[in-house]
């Protein structure tokens, strides 16, 4: 089934590569557009409440979707909406902001993009290193920097790092075809590969992957790729996960040619909170979520959940107790193990050996605002920039340096690291912190008094200590394939009993890409469906739905015994 829509990319020279699979290749932006919109519930379910848990962007954008179907989303959250789009103004210039959450966006997350879209918000060009909108990259390790702007600035080893890793994905992983079916929007081919390498990959690491390809059999091309990397940045946090996970990222497009939200991250779920839609079934024009809710605000955290007769019921901390014919929770998973009361009949046993088994990333971030971007000045003594986009084995990890203008200031992240890199910060106060990274960055740029720019309090975060999140994102280790597959498919509930129907997962753990918005969005419009085709609505024949098509795409099911 050829489900492509043709879109020229800027050049006019051949269809972009999109987010599109591979392992559940549904065009979620085709069906988001079609006039015909996402289909329609009996009038009898009009008004019908649908509990929603979690208020980040799966759960917005599901609550969104749920309410022009002619439904009413009660959102519950346990701390402020966005979730890990989480944008924080500098007390002091609050005009600025600091993304510790989500902060880049792939352009080739066209299911995102339409609701950045839609609710009105601007992008520029994240500055990745050695992005053509970055004006400077410096990479230090082992003691040594290199100043760049572009790759051929760099020592020749790097380059060889680069082409190792083209030519590991060509030999290995059938880059060049599967980017040229995403392009196409060609499911079967994308079938064909992906169905090829998945029994291959499922239980290589991504470690193993470089060891097994002859182009990596240098340990110095490996250590480099791993501190270094391309697109983003390095890559060695992510050695330890699944090969699958890294060849997702890459098929997809998701690590080059990013944005950033003008503005911050958090917009787009605030946004979506009061946004009119201009077509929606059953409410008058001008409902938004907000007036849906009491005072225009969420239920508060979750206490418990359980089945009962007439569906899920859900008891927030406020002891308020509603039951619904339908729920979709979208909060981190791991919460139903901690943080929510349940029974053991809110989800199929298989499942719950999932959620117990979603691997989660560590990430720490570290912000200051400065009086200007001072970065951008001239060192006299070597025509550089003083400051620049760094890459490094220190600390700090990855410096990004983010301006809007000469006369406005300016935004430092001075560190953004994973897993055991943000746990040597962990348990640093904010000060600490401040104060070894500044004293790393003085190694790199000796003659520049980062300090005396700083006119705000820094802010920080470490995502694996905030107690409703309990790390940043989750990225499947060798061998879970299979558990992601179940966490995916519960959208899917027709062979389920009538006593586990109803409760539909969604967000980032459930998705193929984690860490990506795009896969938290497509996995609430999953949901949405789910709900749709619970309540005993249909979708428009010309504008069949994920589930609908289901059985044509499904993910492959690797054997268990």
């Amino acid at each position: 089934m050829d489900q492509h829509s043709p879109i020229d990319d800027l050049r006019g020279l051949r269809a972009p590569v999109t987010m599109f699979g591979p392992d559940f290749p549904f065009a979620y932006d085709d069906w988001l557009t079609h006039p015909a919109g996402l289909g329609a519930v009996p009038a009898s379910a009009h008004g019908t409440e649908v509990a929603v848990v979690g208020g980040g962007i799966a759960g917005l954008v599901a609550a969104y979707e749920l309410m022009k179907l002619g439904l009413r989303p009660v959102v519950y959250e346990a701390e402020q909406l966005g979730g890990r789009m989480r944008s924080v103004p500098f007390r002091e210039h609050p005009e600025s902001v600091a993304e510790m959450g989500a902060m880049r966006f792939p352009v080739a997350a066209t299911t995102l993009f339409h609701y950045i879209d839609k609710v009105g918000l601007k992008t520029t060009p994240f500055p990745n290193p050695l992005s053509t909108d970055t004006p400077s990259t410096v990479v230090d390790l082992k003691g040594v920097s290199h100043f760049a702007h572009t790759m051929t600035d760099l020592p020749m080893i790097y380059q060889q790092v680069a082409d190792a890793w083209d030519k590991a994905l060509q030999e290995t992983a059938e880059v060049s075809a599967m980017e040229d079916a995403v392009r196409s929007r060609d499911v079967a081919t994308i079938k064909a590969i992906w169905n090829r390498l998945v029994p291959r990959l499922d239980d290589v690491s991504f470690y193993g992957f470089l060891t097994a390809s002859p182009a990596f059999a240098s340990f110095q091309h490996r250590e480099i790729f791993g501190q270094v990397g391309f697109g983003t940045g390095g890559w060695d946090t992510d050695f330890p996960n699944s090969m699958l996970e890294i060849l997702r990222v890459v098929y997809n497009g998701a690590d080059v040619d990013q944005q950033r939200i003008i503005g911050g991250s958090q917009q787009l779920p605030t946004r979506l909170w009061t946004h009119e839609p201009e077509f929606l079934d059953h409410w008058p024009e001008g409902t938004t979520l907000a007036s849906l809710h009491t005072g225009g605000v969420p239920r508060n955290a979750v206490k418990w959940m359980r089945r009962t007769g007439h569906g899920i019921t859900v008891e927030d901390v406020d002891h308020g107790i509603r039951t619904y014919p339908a729920a979709v929770f979208t909060a981190q998973s791991w919460a139903l193990l901690s943080k929510v009361k349940c029974d053991e009949a809110l989800l199929p046993q298989p499942l719950w050996t999932a959620v117990e088994r979603t691997h989660y990333m560590g990430s720490s971030k570290l912000f200051v605002v400065t009086d200007r971007p001072f970065w951008l000045d001239v060192d006299p003594r070597t025509g550089r920039h003083v400051m620049s986009m760094t890459l490094t084995d220190r600390m700090p990890r990855g410096v990004y340096l983010f301006d809007d203008g000469p006369d406005k200031p300016g935004v430092m992240c001075l560190s953004y690291t994973w897993n055991d890199d943000s746990l040597k910060l962990a348990t640093l106060t904010l000060q600490e912190r401040l104060e070894v990274v500044l004293g790393s960055l003085a190694e790199i740029y000796p003659g520049v008094d980062i300090r005396t720019h700083i006119i705000g309090d820094p802010v920080t975060i470490t995502w694996e200590t905030e107690p409703h999140f309990m790390g940043a994102f989750k990225s499947n280790l060798p061998g879970h394939y299979r558990y992601q597959r179940k966490l995916y498919t519960h959208f899917m509930q027709d062979d389920l009993t009538d006593a586990q129907r109803g409760l539909f997962l969604a967000g980032d753990d459930i998705s193929w890409c984690g860490g990506f918005a795009e896969g938290a969005v497509t996995t609430a419009l999953n949901a949405v469906w789910g709900v749709l085709h619970h309540l005993g609505g249909r979708t428009h024949r010309g504008n069949p739905g994920p589930g609908d098509v289901f059985s044509e795409i499904a993910p492959l099911e690797l054997p268990e015994f």
